[in-house]
């Protein structure tokens, strides 16, 4: 049945009742005639001419010759209409030439009608005139153009018949008949490929049936939408402006357009086709030049009084051409706006990467200051150590002396007591030389006590009198001590214990105040943290959290109401990867092989210098070789057996011109002393800056983030409130719990609502923000967090060591080079540097430890990429309440 895939679609749907119906129907379709019947009743009315009564009966067959025939090709099966287009039938070259037979008499009366509209108006002395010349002195310049083709049948018989088929409807059926050919694929091909088939189809437009005319225009534009088809249409108006003689292309179509006002469908095609013709082009000045082509006619004022037409089709493809419309003025201005905004936002960029560029900097040296803060903390807080330590024994040793009997005591006795105890404690408190010296001296002034702004520092011992010096007071403490001697201090407070929070009073013995289940209204889900007992948080800061003062605070009937499922599963851990280059070392080769000899000239020739001065070079540790060319150097370091090698030939007393430039420099490499340490210590020196310079930021990045995070009396409080919330779910199941690892902080995103709205986290956040909202800025007391979560501890402290190996190589080499002055300035501007670095590596190490144990994790188990991103990851989700 030849139907098209939705058709069978359709069809499909029916039930067998119907379809059997619809075969019974194609049955009565079936092949009646072949096509070479129709084709020779076409080919014989083109054969055949003369206008009698005879002719005239053909030509009447003929148009019912084509009326059945564009039915057999709309309803035959495939196989009918590729035998009508067969190439022994030729079929589309038959209905061609006789649709070219119709374009002619159509044209010829077209024009004489013309010719005789106008010559009514003369004057009947002109009317005489015209009688006495040939009829083509008295045809207009359109009849002229057509007569061209008229001698080119080469049958003037054919011309008077086609008079008559001018009154039928042979153009409509030809054009019905070459649709139906273009529904098939390969009859849609021929087309496309005939020289003349798309001209004719195109010459159809002077056909005066509006039927006809939009059926055509319907035709050209799907030849238009195939690849190579908009070309095609191009070149068929070409020929049409020829034959009709236009002065311009589209004329005569545009002509038709504002003519036919009163139908709707040709309007339609019309327009449609228009809009296909000029935005269907890929290249843009092609598609604007297309556009002025159509504005050259009148196009754009017709369209404006169309706006108020009724015929939403009409609209549709109006409003299609209107919206796909090139304004060249209006992208001109764009164009200029573009480039101003360009300039602007290349300024723009430019600013921001200078603010870019200072924010760093800035950040750089915030965290330095930060970090020069928090080890000057560290030493101060050795220093009040050793203060109440010395002060401590000093009053066992003078127990039972007054304030007057001490001051009896003599000076030396005092000097000699302070210096033993100051001795006693070198090997567990590091205190500054000057104070040493103090104490050591028995120098006195008076004591300070020590305030949380200013801490007292050792030189300030006082050892001036011979009282026993009081404990210091408390922070912000301003008054004198008693006179009468003063009980047993209590016990130090932990090491860089931070400011601020509410403390948990602990027993005697440390123990962990015990804590009982709670009993909720309704049946909680576990939040599967991974709890802490009493005994592990000691000395951590769950020991300094009171959670069951926070549920006194909180209504947790709204949390119950809200939270009512079991909690889901854990997160995935995230891992990091490290990816490394491996270098390819080049392939070991004697000096008699081409191979090593060939990289060394390419090595040699990177660095451009003579293979002298290279030697000289390395002699003297100058500083001139690129650490590039240094690595690859070492490489052609002399082997045993390069030097064997090299010692036989000049055993051999061959001289060294024979050898290539690349085995001369072998012979003068290979006798420099020490070679491969000289090397080295050139690569140490070389690389030593920048080494020192990459890691410096991420010791300050660990040593800041860690103290940043410890003294944060608001994340201390909101670790209290989670704590709070987590025993309240898990504390009748599963018994309290006295602290929880940090890894449960991913967690909360995973305990949801029973509505699944609403996370554990996202609760927590709206409890802050009623009950404390100052707790909601906790991020901005955490400092440097993200740089801290890439640092290697690991990694860093090897490079430290390797950096004191280099060191100690370097003045293994001074020793020996004692009058090379690029070792002596190295060693004296860099040594102190290192020692400052390796110091900076322990401060940070110790913190690091410090602040990991203070939350209750293990250094060993838990490097900074661990730690630092749970607090990151714990903000970021935070801050997306």
């Amino acid at each position: 049945m030849n139907l098209p895939p939705d058709k069978v679609k359709i069809l499909s749907q029916y039930d067998n009742e119907k379809k059997w119906d619809l075969i019974c129907d194609q049955e009565r379709f079936q092949v009646k005639n072949p096509p070479s019947a129709y084709l020779e009743k076409l080919k014989s009315h083109l054969d055949h001419g003369g206008v009698s009564r005879k002719f005239k009966r053909r030509v009447q067959e003929s148009t019912q010759v084509l009326r059945e025939l564009e039915i057999s090709l709309r309803t035959n099966h495939i196989g009918w209409a590729q035998e009508f287009l067969s190439e022994e039938n030729q079929g589309l070259d038959v209905l061609v030439d006789y649709l070219s037979v119709a374009h002619s008499a159509v044209s010829y009366v077209s024009a004489l009608t013309t010719d005789r509209a106008k010559n009514i108006d003369k004057s009947v002395e002109d009317l005489s005139r015209s009688t006495s010349n040939s009829p083509s002195h008295s045809t207009s310049k359109t009849s002229k153009a057509f007569t061209v083709r008229f001698n080119s049948l080469q049958n003037r018989k054919a011309v008077r018949s086609s008079r008559v088929v001018s009154q039928k409807d042979d153009v409509h059926l030809c054009i019905m008949c070459l649709r139906a050919i273009m529904n098939y694929q390969s009859g849609f091909n021929l087309v496309m490929k005939h020289p003349c088939c798309v001209n004719e189809i195109t010459l159809s437009l002077n056909d005066r049936n509006p039927r006809t005319k939009a059926l055509v225009l319907e035709l050209l534009a799907a030849v238009c939408l195939v690849r190579g088809g908009h070309n095609i249409i191009l070149l068929a108006f070409d020929n049409f402006k020829e034959v009709c003689g236009e002065k311009r292309r589209f004329e005569r179509l545009m002509e038709f357009f504002c003519s036919e006002d009163n139908n709707m469908d040709f309007m339609v095609a019309c327009m449609q086709f228009i809009n296909i013709v000029v935005h269907s082009v890929e290249n843009m000045n092609f598609r604007v030049h297309l556009q002025f082509e159509f504005t050259q006619h009148g196009l754009d004022d017709f369209l404006e009084r169309l706006k108020f037409t009724e015929s939403d089709r009409l609209l549709v493809q109006i409003q299609a051409y209107l919206d796909n419309v090139f304004d060249v003025g209006a992208l001109l201005e764009d164009a200029e706006t573009k480039n101003a905004l360009l300039e602007h936002m290349e300024e723009l960029q430019e600013h921001n990467a200078q603010l870019s560029s200072r924010l760093q900097e800035s950040e750089r040296e915030a965290m330095q200051k930060v970090s020069e803060l928090e080890k000057k903390l560290i030493q101060t807080a050795k220093e009040v150590e050793l203060l109440k330590v010395t002060s401590t024994k000093t009053r066992k040793i003078f127990p039972a002396c007054d304030h007057r009997d001490a001051e009896q005591i003599p000076r030396t006795f005092m000097t000699v007591t302070a210096s033993q105890l100051t001795g006693e404690n070198l090997n567990t408190f590091v205190s500054p030389p000057a104070a040493k010296e103090e104490v050591d001296s028995g120098q006195a002034c008076e004591a300070t006590p020590p305030s949380s702004a200013s801490p007292p520092h050792l030189q300030e011992l006082s050892l001036e009198s011979t009282t026993t010096p009081p404990p210091p007071p408390a922070s912000g403490s301003t008054t004198a001590p008693p006179p009468a001697p003063p009980p047993p201090p209590p016990p130090p407070p932990p090491l860089l214990a931070p400011a601020g929070g509410t403390t948990q009073p602990s027993a005697a013995d440390g123990s962990c105040k015990r804590k009982k289940p709670i009993q909720t209204k309704y049946r909680m889900p576990l939040f599967n943290w991974q709890a802490l007992k009493s005994n592990q948080v000691a000395g951590t800061i769950f020991n300094e959290l009171d959670d069951e003062h926070v549920l006194e605070e909180i209504n947790m009937a709204a949390f119950e109401e809200q939270f009512k499922t079991k909690a889901q599963s854990a997160p995935v851990d995230l891992g990091t990867l490290k990816m490394k280059l491996a270098h390819k070392m080049p392939s070991k080769v004697s000096l008699m092989e081409a191979n090593r000899a060939k990289n060394l000239a390419i090595t040699l020739r990177k660095e451009g210098m003579a293979a002298s001065d290279i030697c000289c070079a390395i002699e003297t540790y100058a500083l001139a070789l690129s650490l590039d060319f240094l690595e690859l150097l070492e490489r052609f370091i002399p082997t045993e057996y390069d030097m064997k090698l090299i010692h036989n030939y000049e055993c051999e007393g061959r001289p060294l011109d024979e050898l290539s430039e690349e085995d001369r420099f072998m012979v003068h490499f290979s006798k420099i002393p020490r070679l491969h340490q000289r090397i080295s210590t050139l690569t140490f020196m070389g690389n030593f800056p920048e080494s020192v310079q990459l890691m410096q930021p991420q010791f300050n990045a660990i040593i800041a983030a860690s103290g940043s995070i410890k003294s944060s009396s608001k994340l201390r409080k909101i670790l209290e409130i989670i704590l709070a919330f987590g025993n309240y779910m898990n504390s009748s199941k599963r018994g309290p719990a006295y602290g929880f690892r940090l890894q449960s902080l991913d967690l909360l995103l995973d305990t949801k609502s029973t509505d699944r709205r609403q996370t554990l986290l996202h609760f927590i956040v709206s409890i802050i923000q009623d009950k404390y909202p100052e707790l909601q800025s906790f991020y901005t007391e955490l400092h440097f967090l993200d740089k801290a979560s890439l640092v290697s501890l690991d990694s860093i402290r090897q490079d430290v060591r390797a950096l004191q190996r280099g060191m100690e190589v370097t003045r293994r080499e001074f020793t020996l080079e004692k009058e090379n002055h690029v070792l002596q300035t190295f060693l004296s501007r860099n040594t102190e540097l290192l020692d400052s670095l390796t110091a900076d590596e322990q401060t940070a190490q110790d913190v690091y430890e410090s602040v990991v144990e203070y939350f209750g994790e293990s250094s060993e188990t838990t490097p900074p990429p661990m730690f630092f991103p749970v607090f990151v990851r714990f903000i970021k989700a935070a801050k997306q309440k």
